[in-house]
């Protein structure tokens, strides 16, 4: 990906979205060419010239101090997550040096069993470009069975926006939508030189209006913990709670749970679902139809 050309984007983005109200600024109600701050009166708000940012904003972000960034991401009111993202883009000369991408390696054994022992909770492992790495059972009773997908298909981002099951599916497919676009943009400042994760986004782009309509929205956040609300074809509507953890020796990699609240509805409908497969006759309608999500 054009390193100058998605720090130009971002930072434009940034400032479209605020107004000066926002800021605490004047707006004297004269027409305004471009949605947002000017550029500036963003340059007022972080203390530097207006020809400084508007090279910074052009993508000439090489020699950029961490402290001039941390005032425009002031200015910017830029999120904790937003605020890294700059960083990773401006690649400040006090930035370490660039992280190069390496190859997907194959998950540990060890750390499939101890999904696979997690017997009652929907667990899996995700890379970072979105890619499922490893899953237990329930993980494919809930989403889908993975293995009965090809590897390259194997890919939350392909699932949401390319496999129609992923509507149906998730009840807020939307939020879901944008986390995953977030999420990828979130990588895609740290790994600029990913070819795999280049072509990921290259092929959604073609395929997905939605996904091209997202992307270009520049939003970066990172979701460690929430709820989904899922409306599966087997057991009906769910709410369940998710928690992310990484694994310590690889930081690419994200072990993703779900459970749902003791004694809730969803308790007993994520139970139900723990059956399928194990007794098919608790489930005579949806045995016909095959596995949710198998192809």
């Amino acid at each position: 990906m054009d390193q100058r050309a998605e720090l130009s984007e971002f930072l434009r983005s940034r400032r479209a979205r605020l107004k000066p109200a926002d800021v605490g600024l004047p707006d004297f109600g004269r027409h305004r060419r471009v949605p947002g701050l000017r550029r500036e009166e963003l340059a007022q708000l972080a203390g530097v010239s207006v020809a400084y940012y508007t090279r910074l904003e052009q993508g000439n972000g090489q020699n950029v101090s961490l402290e001039v960034l941390d005032s425009i991401a002031r200015a910017l009111r830029l999120s904790d997550t937003e605020r890294d993202h700059l960083t990773h883009l401006a690649k400040p000369n006090q930035k370490k040096k660039k992280r190069a991408a390496r190859p997907v390696r194959k998950l540990r054994p060890q750390l499939q069993l101890l999904i696979d022992a997690m017997d009652a909770v929907p667990a899996m492992y995700v890379g970072r470009r979105l890619d499922v790495l490893g899953w237990n059972r329930m993980a494919s009773a809930l989403f889908g069975d993975f293995a009965a997908r090809p590897p390259e298909e194997r890919n939350v981002a392909r699932m949401v926006f390319l496999d129609p099951t992923a509507r149906e599916l998730y009840a807020d497919w939307e939020c879901k939508a944008v986390e995953v676009v977030s999420t990828l943009r979130l990588y895609a400042g740290c790994y600029p030189d990913d070819p795999g994760l280049s072509s990921l986004v290259g092929e959604l782009s073609v395929k997905s209006d939605d996904f091209r309509t997202l992307w270009a929205a520049h939003t970066v956040q990172e979701k460690g913990h929430g709820t989904k609300r899922l409306h599966h074809r087997l057991v009906g509507e769910m709410t369940l709670s998710y928690e992310t953890l990484r694994v310590p020796d690889d930081h690419d990699v994200s072990l993703v749970t779900y459970h749902a609240e003791p004694g809730s509805a969803s308790e007993e409908s994520l139970g139900l679902l723990a059956k399928w497969g194990v007794d098919e006759k608790a489930f005579p309608a949806a045995a016909e139809r095959g596995t949710y999500g198998t192809r």
